[in-house]
């Protein structure tokens, strides 16, 4: 039996959870069980997958007997495969985190019986999207989690997370509304929404109406990824949520606006077209998200902006369009999700432990909790890109394909990568030093000192521990650097390549159309 054949699993296994739950609504524990174990089970498969397509190669699956390009794909590559793991990995650990949470405040944050149906369609939606093999059934993925994360963004009720929400949704909706005019105006110019197939037939389409449908497309992605200056919704949107809901939006729902770019510029529109400005992008994304994250005083806004400059560093992987920036960008994007999610549920710790995620009203956290402050060093520093850790890996792996392609944009991208790297370092050693290190004597707020004795909680284990793992993943990515970047230089040459895609889904004969295509084309 072909591996791959179980792909569409990874969306009906989170599905039937979200159904399994909802029918266990006034089962708390049977609920929380349910969706645990599923996910559990989704990630194995998910594990399996990476293991079929590792050395060989991509595999397609066709939905309902409909042959492409006319039917519903799903393609297991190198890079979607790895995605689904590192996505459901995080995904499970905030999972744990959540029951945790709820089950030491009984789920005052939001009715349980809403949460986990919620959250298990969100991780359906996000693995349709990194599965999917036509633009309609990514357009699908994402209104599927988009749908979910209005949910889990206004869990509550209350005035703030519903104002977040109406931010968030009107941003949402537009977005999808230039992706679905996009797709429409690719299915005109083309007659074809497939990916595969539209890797041959764009190539025949004039160099005006290319650049026009790859302009619409890179906008709607844009918004999802939060680019500049389509990401002034983010930093507003995600603090307000409930700490495990911020902390899955920010480890992946960008990353899925990511994973869209970086497809879209490797498989439809291969070569340097845009290029250029989508290094400017990557600059200005970069550069303004960290200047945004080094005025902030409130922990989640500062990794919310943090956030923002980091995919910066993604999109100028993308834009090289080298096997060696591409794979960077890769593990730069798995690196990321762990490392970003690991932030905000430690900030999530923060605020359950001293009350305040105020930088100005915290202070000797460190001592009240040395292993809250562990657990924030690790992957602050990991985020910061001090050697040797996969921060530092990633990043050196894009600031050597910038200095090898040469070009002057590409190197003031170079440049301003290292610049903001140092000012990621002194955003979190500024957390570090006020929040954790200095006396709470010395804490600004009115009521200085005192806040966080007396404010201070337990940490359920079960919280803790799930944000422990989450930083010893980001730790593993350090350790199993050389096999992870292996595999990532490998599913950058795939994507590059595209015959490996194309052959799978439409044959070898469109393969090697579109490879003839690229190469009297001069992309490749």
């Amino acid at each position: 039996m072909n591996i791959a054949s179980l792909a569409p699993l990874a969306v009906v296994l989170p599905i039937f959870g979200a159904a399994l739950a909802f029918v266990l609504l006034r089962q708390e524990r049977a609920q929380r069980t349910v969706t645990i174990s599923v996910l559990a089970l989704t990630l194995v498969l998910e594990c399996v997958l990476l293991a079929s397509v590792w050395d060989g190669g991509t595999s397609a699956v066709t939905i309902g007997g409909w042959l492409p390009p006319f039917g519903i794909t799903m393609v297991v590559d190198q890079f979607s495969s790895l995605m689904l793991v590192i996505s459901t990995t995080v995904s499970l650990a905030v999972l744990v985190y959540a029951t945790g949470q709820g089950m030491a405040d009984g789920d005052k944050d939001g009715p349980i019986s809403v949460f986990h149906p919620s959250y298990m369609i969100l991780v359906a939606g996000v693995s349709n999207a990194f599965l999917a093999g036509d633009l309609f059934n990514l357009y699908v993925g994402f209104e599927i989690l988009l749908t979910a994360s209005y949910v889990l963004m206004t869990l509550g009720g209350t005035g703030p997370r519903i104002r977040a929400g109406v931010t968030y949704v009107v941003v949402s909706v537009v977005s999808s509304l230039l992706f679905l005019i996009a797709i429409a105006m690719v299915y005109g110019a083309t007659g074809t929404v497939n990916m595969a197939d539209l890797a041959v037939k764009l190539g025949q389409l004039d160099p005006g109406t290319r650049t026009l449908l790859h302009s619409m497309l890179l906008v709607a992605f844009g918004i999802k990824a939060a680019v500049f200056p389509l990401s002034f919704w983010l930093p507003d949107s995600y603090p307000t949520a409930p700490a495990p809901v911020t902390a899955v939006f920010a480890g992946l729902l960008t990353k899925v606006g990511v994973y869209a770019i970086i497809r879209t510029e490797t498989l439809l529109f291969p070569g340097d077209t845009l290029n250029a400005p989508l290094m400017v992008v990557a600059l200005a994304t970069m550069v303004v998200g960290i200047l945004g994250a080094i005025a902030q005083t409130d922990i989640k806004r500062l990794l919310s902006f943090t956030l923002v400059s980091h995919i910066g560093y993604m999109v100028f992987g993308a834009a090289l369009s080298s096997v060696l920036g591409l794979a960077a960008a890769v593990y730069y994007v798995v690196h990321h999700i762990t490392v970003q999610t690991s932030l905000f549920l430690v900030a999530g710790l923060v605020e359950r432990r001293a009350g305040s995620s105020s930088i100005d009203r915290l202070g000797g956290l460190a001592k009240l909790s040395p292993l809250l402050a562990l657990l924030y060093f690790l992957p602050a520093m990991n985020l910061s890109g001090i050697p040797p850790l996969s921060g530092f890996l990633g990043k050196l792996g894009l600031l050597q394909a910038g200095v090898q392609q040469g070009t002057p944009l590409a190197l003031v991208l170079v440049a301003a990568g290292v610049v903001v790297s140092l000012l990621t370092l002194l955003a979190m050693a500024r957390v570090w030093s006020r929040a954790f290190w200095r006396r709470p004597e010395d804490a600004e707020a009115p009521d200085r000192g005192l806040l966080a004795p007396a404010a201070a909680n337990a940490l359920p284990k079960s919280m803790v521990g799930a944000t422990a793992g989450l930083v010893a993943v980001g730790l593993a990515l350090t350790v199993f650097a050389g096999p992870l970047f292996r595999l990532s230089a490998q599913s950058a040459q795939e994507m590059l390549d595209r015959t490996g895609y194309i052959s799978a889904v439409l044959g070898t004969d469109a393969a090697a159309a579109a490879h003839a295509q690229a190469t009297v084309g001069g992309r490749r």
